[in-house]
């Protein structure tokens, strides 16, 4: 989706109101302290340069007050051209101040608090390197710490749409993916190298044990029945055979994995 008036405008973010999708909240150009939540799950986040409208411009006139809350909302995040790579549900928006911006004429800094639970820390630049068209190679999660691969995939799975909008459908059944296990330490990075396989470079295909289930039965890019060569697979099995997550549905234990290929009838083939 294209939200009209940002493109070519520096404005990366966009919030609606969660109840009212008419209810838009306004642009901004940055945003600080999406990703840093305080002890109390709450986050202090900066609108820079942000041009408020709807219930977020309601609420400047109540800072301190009851009314300054704006309610829960979409955050979206924006490319180059306007069009929205991916949004984060956000909840309990309340303003706590506003100020003239040096970002533009007309523009406040605005100051909210706000709650989520799927901004996940570590996950700013992957937005940017997909914002600024440098997501095009494979492998450059390979480098994050165990925090980092979980943004990451949490980053594949909100954008998931946006890096599949020229090509939305699902490769044709009978395709030959190939995962390299040298990479997988651990759940996270199984899973981002199976998305990688799947989908390329910052690409989703699940984050635990049930959505590879769920993406297994269509509309995540590939269609069964297909093979998956995994190469390397002896590192990953090593790592992932008393993986105790799985327990909980969060992990990638080894056997697990088999059966559930198995029963959409996917091809594993060891290397």
């Amino acid at each position: 989706m294209e939200i009209a008036g940002s493109a070519g405008d520096g404005r990366k973010y966009a919030l609606t109101s969660d109840e009212d999708e008419s209810d838009f909240w306004g642009f901004a150009q940055e945003a600080r302290g999406l990703f840093t939540p305080s002890e109390d799950g709450l986050r202090q986040v900066e609108l820079l340069g942000c041009l408020p409208q709807g219930a977020l411009l309601t609420c400047l006139d109540h800072l301190g007050g009851r009314r300054a809350s704006a309610g829960s909302a979409h955050l979206a995040f924006l490319d180059a051209e306007g069009v929205e790579m991916g949004s984060y549900f956000v909840s309990s928006v309340t303003a706590t101040a506003a100020k003239p911006s040096l970002h533009g004429e007309g523009l406040l800094d605005v100051t909210v608090r706000l709650w989520s639970d799927q901004l996940l820390p570590g996950s700013a630049w992957v937005w940017e390197l997909l914002r600024t068209g440098q997501l095009n190679r494979k492998g450059l999660w390979h480098s994050l710490d165990a925090e980092g691969r979980k943004a990451w995939l949490s980053v594949a799975l909100w954008s998931r749409r946006y890096q599949r909008r020229k090509h939305p459908k699902d490769t044709a059944p009978g395709q030959v993916f190939t995962l390299d296990g040298r990479q997988v330490v651990d759940a996270d990075s199984f899973y981002c190298a199976l998305g990688e396989a799947i989908n390329g470079p910052g690409g989703y295909f699940g984050w635990n044990l049930a959505a590879v289930d769920d993406c297994l039965g269509g509309g995540f890019g590939a269609t069964p029945p297909f093979t998956l060569e995994w190469q390397n697979s002896d590192i990953a099995r090593s790592q992932l055979a008393s993986d105790r997550a799985s327990d909980r549905g969060t992990g990638a234990n080894f056997e697990v994995l088999q059966e559930i290929f198995a029963d959409h009838d996917i091809d594993v083939l060891l290397r």
